[in-house]
């Protein structure tokens, strides 16, 4: 097998200008010349992974099949590529040091000085190779977390460095992302920014081969000229990429401005004709898709939609397979709890419920689930939105008042959702849950089952808590069907009612899954019972308002919120 080709991606001028979503149109366009890729993400912090970091500093937390708590870069990488990737294509600052430190400790060393280069420079170096070995992709794409200059980035941009220079020239290139600003004032985009951001990448050794200049304007060909002198690039290698509003369009952009062919040509790739037809028919379809559908997605995080990304993506593909638009009404489940965003879930025709961690804005998932099922909405509960559709059919259906989870309610006479046996002595965050692939096995007849077409299936988990199995018996007596489980039968993983048009619930996360060229099958089923209301309500039989519940069941916790809300959000379930 001949080794593989590297492209590196950094970014300048500002963060979160767009290097994860160009690095993975980078690997579509590659992978449409039938070329294997893998992709990879560098991330500068000390944390071990994200899986402890609130999602007001992080957004979401991407699963791999393998039970990695990632960045959610990875999750475009995974949608856009429609490749698996691993533990390995998730790289931390932490885990460098954790794994150096320990193996000092050891004595692996032999007593030597421990210093940034050569022990962490090396390491780096290794989990590159590693993701080539595991992966035996043809092009490895690594993406560097961070702006060129950060203190933090330095020891990968050096290992990069150094893994330029003991390579063939023809294996490595680099892609720069950086930023043009525009003046209102004089109406003009400023390329000054990033002819600083490529000196200081310069300075670190490497010289960009390509230069992507991120804008929100139109980018005339003069400006991509002086970038190319400025920054001692080729002309036909600085590619202006515009905003837009259908991220999927990304790899066309690039495709047409030559990228492709560039990069074939620099690396020496032996590759196909590139063949991009279907994923331009899917842009079509999306483009073409007017008519609304309206879905509520009521969560704790809703200011902070990075905290959804992987949902909201699912709903956008699964309404494009339906030729709808998708329209996400975001709802505060802690304004529902105070009287508030009720309007607004009234309007929707479907209703996701989250994830989540802690107890704030509980209660108000509660009150959204019993509002569907009273109401007949359609309703997919992702988590611990299925967590809240049992807690609330136990109090108002078995009439079971105190029932409650025990991540929320330790003193709960009844634990309808509580600790696996084996995680109730774990007091650690980190790396303590139920994490990756899992396999389940469906009931025929169900309406998992008619989703999926498929006796049985396997979804990537994040959560500690499972439904008791204490109850099984007095919900499935009252109407709850419990249609996923385990292969051994002991764990709950799909809930749905029977008297219901589509009210189901995973424990799972189906949206790590979803892709664009091929819609999950829950969330698709929920579009599907969602165009279905809307042309009940169209028809003027859609019944009355269940009386709306205006305060929490707070049990005894509402004067400790911030207390609890410190420690509970750093973990999604």
């Amino acid at each position: 097998m001949a080794e593989p080709k590297y492209i590196f991606c950094t970014g300048g001028v500002v963060s979160s200008v767009g290097k994860g979503v160009t690095a993975a149109a980078i690997g579509r366009i590659l992978k449409a010349r039938g070329l294997k890729v893998a992709i990879q993400k560098l991330d500068p912090y000390l944390n071990v992974d994200p899986g402890t970091m609130s999602p007001y500093q992080h957004g979401e937390v991407f699963v791999t099949a393998d039970g990695a708590e990632t960045d959610l870069d990875l999750g475009h990488y995974e949608r856009f590529t429609d490749e698996l990737l691993t533990r390995s294509c998730n790289v931390t600052t932490g885990q460098l040091y954790s794994h150096v430190i320990d193996k000092e400790r050891r004595g692996d060393y032999l007593g030597g000085t421990i210093q940034v280069i050569p022990h962490i420079t090396n390491e780096i170096k290794r989990r590159i190779a590693m993701v080539a070995k595991e992966s035996s992709a043809d092009v490895v794409l690594v993406e560097v977390g961070g702006t060129v200059g950060d203190i933090e980035s330095q020891p990968f941009l050096e290992a990069i460095r150094q893994m330029r220079m003991s390579l063939d020239r023809s294996d490595t290139l680099c892609v720069h992302v950086t930023y043009l600003p525009y003046i209102g004032a004089t109406g003009e985009l400023k390329t000054k920014p990033t002819q600083h951001s490529v000196r200081e990448l310069r300075a670190t050794g490497i010289h960009p081969h390509v230069i992507i200049a991120r804008t929100d304007y139109p980018v005339s060909h003069d400006i991509t000229s002086k970038i190319a002198q400025f920054c001692d690039v080729e002309e036909k290698a600085v590619i202006a990429l515009v905003t837009t509003d259908l991220l999927y369009e990304v790899p066309l952009t690039l495709e047409e401005a030559g990228l492709g062919d560039y990069l074939v040509e620099k690396l020496k790739l032996k590759a196909t004709k590139p063949n991009l037809t279907d994923w331009r028919k899917m842009i079509t379809r999306m483009r073409a898709a007017q008519k609304p559908v309206r879905i509520g997605v009521v969560g704790k995080y809703i200011e902070l939609r990075d905290a959804y990304m992987s949902v909201k993506e699912a709903l956008f593909h699964a309404a494009a397979s339906h030729d709808r638009k998708l329209e996400i009404v975001w709802i505060s489940s802690g304004d529902l709890e105070k009287g508030k965003g009720w309007t607004e879930l009234e309007s929707v025709d479907g209703i996701v419920v989250p994830g989540g961690f802690g107890y704030r804005g509980v209660e108000g998932k509660v009150m959204a689930a019993r509002f569907a099922r009273e109401k007949k909405v359609p309703y997919l509960g992702l988590c611990l939105g299925m967590q809240v559709m049992c807690v609330e059919f136990a109090r108002n259906v078995l009439g079971l008042e105190d029932a409650n989870s025990t991540e929320f309610d330790q003193s709960s006479d009844h634990p309808v959702i509580d600790l696996m046996l084996e995680q109730r002595g774990v007091t650690d965050l980190g790396g303590t849950m139920r994490l990756g692939l899992y396999p389940c096995k469906l009931t025929p007849g169900s309406a998992a089952a008619k989703a999926y077409k498929a006796p049985e299936i396997q979804e990537r988990h994040r959560h500690r808590f499972e439904f008791n199995n204490i109850y099984r018996t007095p919900f499935e007596q009252a109407g709850m069907r419990f249609s996923g489980m385990s292969p051994d039968g002991l764990l709950v993983e799909i809930s749905e009612l029977e008297d219901h048009p589509f009210m189901v619930g995973s424990q799972f996360h189906p949206e790590f899954l979803s892709r664009p060229t091929k819609a999950h099958p829950l969330f698709a089923s929920l579009i599907e019972a969602t165009i279905d209301h809307e042309k009940e309500r169209a028809s003027g039989n859609n019944g009355a308002a269940p009386q709306q519940e205006t305060h929490a069941r707070t049990n005894g916790l509402q004067h400790n919120d911030h207390a609890i809300t410190e420690k509970s959000e750093l973990r999604n379930t």
